[in-house]
């Protein structure tokens, strides 16, 4: 049983941006969604595992989910000094990271750019080079409609915001901002400092030669390669298989991590 949750709104960078937060601990654990969903769609499955831990600051992102949209592309950068604004918003001085797939690459983001708030960061199927996506990834951006979103992303959303018009708006701003994902140099991910867990699936969108060489280039970068499709190692929704334990195991992953 869950101990507590509030949730709220809080004016950072001119959104109303949504979060909550679950569970007690003195290093809170920041959960960053991937592209297209909300807290419930990335982390519904693996938040109450982590949650029975650690305390959890869970966000929703720039025209994802219950936060307003603001008249700009979104971004990585942008989303991590957005997360980072939230953080000094909250109070909170330090704190570890979770970022799934696009969130992943926020993650290492925050710790690029706000490295004074980062205590430990776990990055799960994340990338920071276009080369790290397996071959074909990027091809069919160009022409993508909303009809090739998945339908169970898309209820997700219309479940917490009731609007179409900002379903498909999120939508478009995701596409654009995978059509002109731009690398991130070497030089910037080898000066995070921070310990740095990397987890990948075996049949990930992301390549494990990929996310390999992102740990090795951390001075603290440990790796972890676990069975699945992308989004099925933390339970994402309809990824996960039901009964699978794979989200447990990547919780105790993680809680060791975090607590070593």
């Amino acid at each position: 049983m869950e101990r507590h949750k509030t949730s709220g709104y809080a004016p950072i960078n001119g959104l109303n941006m949504y979060y909550e937060i679950h569970g007690d601990g003195p290093i809170p654990l920041v959960l960053i969604h991937g592209g297209g969903s909300t807290i419930q769609t990335s982390f519904g499955n693996l938040l109450p595992l982590l949650a029975a831990n650690s305390k959890i600051i869970a966000v929703e992102l720039q025209a994802h989910g219950r936060t307003s949209d603001r008249d700009a592309p979104e971004s990585f950068e942008q989303d991590a000094d957005d997360v980072a604004a939230l953080l000094n918003y909250l109070k909170v001085d330090k704190a570890n990271f979770l970022g799934f797939s696009n969130g992943g690459t926020t993650a290492l983001q925050i710790a690029i750019r706000s490295p004074e708030v980062v205590n430990k960061i776990v990055v799960v199927s994340g990338a920071y080079k276009r080369d790290g996506f397996i071959p074909g990834f990027f091809e069919g951006f160009p022409g993508a409609t909303l009809a090739n979103m998945p339908e169970s992303l898309q209820k997700a959303f219309l479940a917490v915001t009731p609007d179409k018009n900002k379903l498909q708006n999120m939508f478009e701003k995701d596409v654009a901002r995978m059509i002109n994902f731009t690398d991130i140099s070497d030089d910037a991910v080898s000066v995070i400092k921070a310990p740095a867990l990397f987890i990948v699936a075996d049949r990930d969108v992301i390549t494990v030669e990929h996310t390999q060489q992102m740990a090795q280039l951390l001075p603290n970068g440990q790796l972890v390669v676990l069975p699945g499709l992308h989004g099925a190692i933390i339970g994402e929704l309809g990824m996960v298989k039901e009964g699978s334990k794979l989200p447990a195991v990547s919780a105790l992953l993680v809680d060791e991590f975090l607590n070593g």
